[in-house]
């Protein structure tokens, strides 16, 4: 490469990791992954080294994150806290433990190994005991004052206790969010509809640079000990780093569990592999582990280089987060006919395999993230998770024209037919999952649809199990239910594993699944969430199968236990002329019932009444309270909407009470529910 080309590439890299820098240590809002971070990086640490009269004080491999925020007050570090060098395979940490043992002239070393934090890196320091500093890392010499937010984060002790309580301790450690609780925090925000935190580690270093410490305190977050910067002196003086960490957690720190001392490089590695298969069980993220020579007087020897410490080292996991490009956004159908759009992608490296497709979950995340064809995103593959689209990267969108006047693709929408059978799609308002109404004619949807349809407690045939279907369905020998009572002892007998008298024991148990019950053959067509139960409510209710399907949703919703959802799909389902199809063609194949008049329509006082039950009543169970409504022909409910004619409050009532108050809906207290029911 020409010189000029050189130094052109060291100022544009310079330029680029400055500018990310920022963005993930002053705004809180990375846009890249930290492996394309740890890429540039290492580039610019290349080019240097290659041309050394191009280096420059002020390169970011000079220094560690990024400038102090101005709001706070400034902390000057009086021990800088400097960033870790990274090791990205076993043969980079094998080399590791090579410089050590050789600069120390040693055969073997003892490492102190603990788990990376994916967090944000703060200071604490102590006088005579009490907490009366934080500091974060800032650009590693000076950081920000947080000492105000620290003190609500309920794992950093504000008192140390314990035996010989140096006069001053300067601690060092993360502060972090389990997975779980951010999640929590998350979905919060989402029904308060506030902007959702990328990750927990964005969510951390977010919560603990509020200006108002009251907004940090509402956060989940954690804290955990790895290491001390300066300590007075104790008695006895600690000798290793993991006695020095047991002190600490005497003191009241918390520390990780996942410590341990190992003993060279095979020592390193095996850690390693444990830590990465126990990776996704730990309740909080990790993105490596550290390796730290264990004797304090050998970490004094081997000293530091300009911007890390020789005698520790991180081993990065392989990159969980990474760039590519959406090419197009396709939708799949499920075996229970949820659509799932799917981002087909440019094959992009991560989290150890290649990955060309990620779920986007559903169509409303779709919305939320605002992915586009052409967009460039963050992918995330955890573990054996389906890799998955975190968020796009903005600026890189492209446009229509120079001028940024708009994007050159329109926003996603989900089809209103399913891409497989051209079935209506449906989305109840409630979820968030569209799906197929052609559950017995949809291919996506065939193998569980025959699986449900031949299952025990629906047409019961017996030996029609997963592999046989599997085999019926790859080879097209059966579309529809309706196909397998089409079946002979030829084409059954070429299938794997199927011989002549097994072909015929499964014609038999076909045979033989002609004769049912309408409760049985209703549940068996698999109506999206329409049970056992409710087959026999229905059954017992219309009394044929005819009634049902030409009953409309509001007649369906007189049956006892069935509200707006499942009369919504049981109406869909026979709306859809497939499913009608396939319905007229299992009975001209003999598939029969005995059908019986409908139950008796009792006028009874509260029928056509849906009621809500909320809160605590004072003598009343809630199932009581349901048991005397139901018997007098009303419905109860379980949220409340315009159709709900009354709504039944005790004590502690919450959200359904403010929400029948707004709707301006009737309600009762147990008094005047008694009354209604006695009337």
């Amino acid at each position: 490469m020409p010189p000029a080309t050189v130094a052109a590439r060291i100022a544009h890299l310079r330029a680029e990791i400055e500018r990310h820098n920022r963005a993930y240590y002053v705004l809180d809002a990375p846009t890249i992954p930290d492996a394309e971070y740890d890429r540039l990086f290492r580039e610019l640490q290349a080019l240097e080294a290659a041309h050394p009269e191009l280096a420059a004080s002020d390169s970011p491999t000079r220094r560690v994150g990024g400038a102090a925020l101005a709001e706070f007050g400034q902390v000057i570090h009086e021990v800088p806290m400097l960033s870790l060098g990274n090791a990205f395979s076993a043969e980079e940490a094998a080399a590791f433990d090579r410089r050590c043992r050789e600069a120390l002239g040693r055969d073997s070393i003892d490492y102190a190994c603990e788990p990376k934090f994916d967090g944000l890196a703060i200071s604490l320091l102590y006088e005579d005991g009490l907490f009366v500093r934080g500091a974060t890392r800032g650009d590693g010499f000076s950081g920000e004052d947080v000492t105000q937010n620290l003190r609500t984060v309920r794992s950093i002790p504000l008192r140390l206790t314990g035996e010989a309580i140096p006069a001053r301790l300067e601690v060092r450690g993360e502060v972090l969010m389990f997975r779980a609780e951010f999640e929590a925090m998350n979905e919060r925000q989402r029904a308060r509809g506030e902007k959702e935190f990328v990750n927990p580690r964005n969510a951390a270093a977010g919560s603990l640079r509020q200006l108002d410490p009251k907004m940090t305190a509402q956060r989940p977050l954690r804290f955990f000990a790895y290491g001390v910067a300066q300590i007075s002196a104790v008695s006895p003086a600690p000798t290793f780093h993991s006695e020095l960490m047991e002190r600490l957690g005497a003191w009241g720190f918390p520390l990780a569990s996942e410590r341990a001392v190992v003993t060279g490089a095979a020592g390193l590695a095996t850690y390693y592999e444990t830590l990465a298969a126990q990776r996704h069980a730990l309740p909080y993220d990790i993105d490596g582990v550290v390796y730290k020579v264990n004797r304090l007087a050998d970490q004094e020897t081997l000293g530091f280089v300009s911007r890390a410490p020789r005698f520790a080292i991180a081993h990065k996991f392989p990159a969980e987060e990474a760039l590519t490009v959406v090419e197009a956004i396709d939708v799949q159908v499920g075996r229970t006919g949820a659509l799932t759009p799917v981002a087909r992608l440019v094959p992009v490296f991560v989290g150890g395999v290649t990955v060309t497709n990620a779920t986007l979950h559903n169509e409303d995340e779709v919305r939320r993230k605002d992915v586009r064809v052409g967009d460039t995103v963050i992918v995330r593959r955890a573990g054996d998770v389906i890799p998955e689209v975190v968020a796009i990267v903005a600026e890189k969108r492209p446009l229509k024209d120079m001028f940024g006047a708009e994007p050159l693709h329109p926003p996603f929408e989900l089809p209103k037919v399913c891409p497989v059978c051209r079935s209506a799609v449906e989305k109840p308002a409630d979820e968030a999952i569209a799906r197929c109404t052609g559950g017995l004619f949809c291919p996506a949807q065939r193998k569980q649809a025959l699986l449900h349809f031949a299952s025990r407690r629906a047409l019961d045939i017996e030996g029609l199990g997963e592999k046989l279907v599997e085999q019926l369905v790859e080879q097209h020998v059966v579309k529809t239910p309706a196909d397998l009572y089409k079946l002979g002892v030829l084409a059954l007998a070429h299938l794997d594993r199927m011989a002549e008298k097994s072909a015929a024991n499964i014609l038999a148990a076909i045979e033989r699944s002609k004769t049912t019950t309408l409760a049985r053959f209703i549940y068996a067509l698999g109506i999206r969430n329409v049970g056992e139960a409710t087959a026999k409510d229905l059954a017992r209710y219309f009394g044929n199968l005819d009634a049902l399907m030409q009953a409309s949703a509001d007649e369906l919703q007189q049956v006892p236990d069935v509200g707006p959802v499942v009369a919504a799909s049981i109406a869909h389902f026979f709306a859809e002329a497939h499913n009608v199809e396939v319905i007229e063609q299992l009975r001209a194949a003999g598939v029969h019932w005995p059908e019986g008049e409908p139950a008796p329509r009792a006028v009874l006082p509260l029928a056509g009444k849906t009621f809500v039950l909320t809160g605590t009543l004072p003598t009343l169970t809630r199932d009581e309270a349901k048991e005397r409504i139901e018997a007098l022909g009303g419905r109860v409910a379980g949220s409340v909407s315009k159709k709900t004619d009354f709504v039944v409050a005790g004590a502690e009532a919450g959200s359904k009470l403010e929400k029948a108050q707004q709707l301006g809906i009737t309600i009762l207290d147990e008094p005047q529910l008694m009354e209604l029911l006695t009337t």
